[in-house]
């Protein structure tokens, strides 16, 4: 019964390939708002204020960042989780390809979020005319929790990888 619940549970970790696979469409749905916002934008490129160009610029950044971090938790994920990929010799393969153990995954979204979360503030703050203070001041206390989290996160990384 033991050996029975043992590979059961193991086998179980399959659920997740389809959730992984999810993730993929999640980054078609991403790249088609990427280029849907890009198509928007050329016909008006000459005609938009400055300010404006740069609030859509940092919008398409946001979005690469955000799948840079699909494709990551996406392939790490399976990797860790699931099963190694096999890829052929001849394919090409991302360096960091089976070297990203769960909490240097952990430590990469977190500074993913930092990043985004930062781009996100930057866009707040070229409108910062429009938006009440408190409404500032809450999105800056998020950023700080965000980037206080990673630190931490990261800190306690490095304490638990001293020890080791």
């Amino acid at each position: 019964m033991e050996r029975f619940l043992e590979n059961a549970m193991y086998a179980s970790r399959w659920l997740l390939a389809p959730i992984y696979f999810g993730l993929s469409l999640a980054l078609l749905a991403l790249a088609l708002k990427f280029f849907q916002e890009v198509f928007h934008i050329l016909p008006n490129v000459f005609s938009m204020a400055e300010a404006n160009l740069i609030l859509v610029l940092l919008s398409l950044i946001d979005m690469a960042l955000v799948g840079g971090l699909l494709v990551m938790v996406m392939i790490s994920g399976y990797e860790n989780f699931v099963s190694q990929l096999d890829i052929d010799e001849g394919k090409e393969k991302l360096n960091w390809l089976g070297k990203m153990d769960s909490g240097s995954l952990k430590m990469k979204v977190a500074a993913s979020i930092v990043a985004i979360s930062s781009i996100h503030l930057l866009k707040v703050f070229m409108d910062a005319k429009n938006i009440p203070d408190s409404k500032l001041m809450w999105y800056v206390i998020l950023h700080l929790t965000f980037v206080a989290s990673a630190f931490a996160m990261g800190y306690l990384d490095k304490l638990t990888k001293h020890d080791h």
